[in-house]
């Protein structure tokens, strides 16, 4: 099982390589990006649950990525260990003061960087910021994001998603299936907001079978059912050849569906709300009527934290 995802953002090819090769050894998975806009772009496609960032790159500083991370709802919460060869007190005290979490300087001891990694992952997991499955947002960062939509004065729609048959999926086909298809959905809503969401957009995993999207997109709508289709489509790659062409699964002698996504949805467009756990319940009421009663009842969404 993987340690989690790092994105090395270093221009020098020696560097890149070494920590690539020797994270992936202590069981991490690693991607590099040489430049600060591959590095935004790859953010974007999938979100690292930490980011090892050097300040000097050719076409933007490290200063600039960490700033535009910190101001991009959907990667604020992602953190970041600048890497870089000056040491210079002011310089440290400029990256701290943008967002970042740790610092540490060429020529560094590569244990005392993977200690600073190991810590601010296992950190981040602890304080309920990100899933360390998905490596999307948890409770902690959804609870912040739930009660700025209070007083948001924008149009937003608050969509709730659940994976049906997910639970009987892991049973059958195991932990790491399961850990896959989380991940597979995180990347489609990830792509589908970047088609038709806002840069504002917000993505996060309370858990397991759980996830929510906030968007200020006026195509919330077609938002939602691009989505469906995407994964009611696209998840039966998770299955074998058997299962996808008789269409279920088989769990202790009974039969079970494929997995599908349901949604429901609530927006401030129609609606005035009093807290936060009133969002949660008419979302995950719209959810239920949506699936047209099918399956036993699902509880909203705990936000209780």
């Amino acid at each position: 099982m993987s340690k989690g995802r790092i994105l090395v953002v270093e221009d020098d090819f020696d560097i890149s390589n070494m920590l690539r090769i020797y994270f992936r050894g202590q069981g991490y998975e690693v991607q590099v990006a040489p430049r600060g806009g591959d590095a935004l772009a790859m953010t974007r496609k999938q979100l690292p649950q930490l980011i090892v960032l050097d300040i000097m790159l050719p076409d933007m500083n490290g200063y600039d990525v960490c700033r535009e991370l910190r101001q991009t709802t959907r990667t604020s919460h992602i953190p970041i260990i600048f890497l870089t060869q000056k040491d210079e007190r002011s310089d440290k005290i400029a990256g701290l003061e943008l967002g970042a979490d740790d610092y540490i300087t060429k020529p560094f001891d590569i244990e005392e960087l993977k200690l600073r990694v190991k810590n601010q992952i296992e950190r981040a997991e602890r304080e309920n910021y990100t899933d360390p499955n998905s490596g999307l947002p948890s409770s902690a960062i959804i609870e912040e994001r739930l009660r700025e939509l209070m007083r948001a004065k924008e149009t937003w729609t608050y969509i709730d998603a659940k994976i049906e048959n997910f639970e009987d999926f892991k049973e059958v086909y195991g932990f790491v299936a399961g850990t896959e298809v989380q991940r597979f959905t995180a990347l489609i809503m990830g792509e589908i907001v970047d088609e038709l969401g806002t840069p504002n957009d917000f993505l996060g995993h309370p858990g397991s079978d759980n996830f929510i999207i906030v968007t200020y997109s006026d195509r919330a709508e077609t938002f939602v059912q691009r989505l469906e289709t995407r994964f009611n489509e696209e998840v039966q790659q998770h299955y074998s050849f058997i299962d996808r062409e008789r269409g279920h699964m088989m769990r202790d002698d009974r039969e079970v569906p494929l997995m599908a996504l349901s949604l429901g949805s609530v927006s401030n467009a129609k609606n005035q709300f009093a807290d936060i756990r009133e969002i949660t319940e008419l979302a995950a009421e719209d959810r239920r009527r949506g699936r047209d009663g099918q399956g036993e009842d699902i509880e909203p969404i705990d936000t209780s934290w």
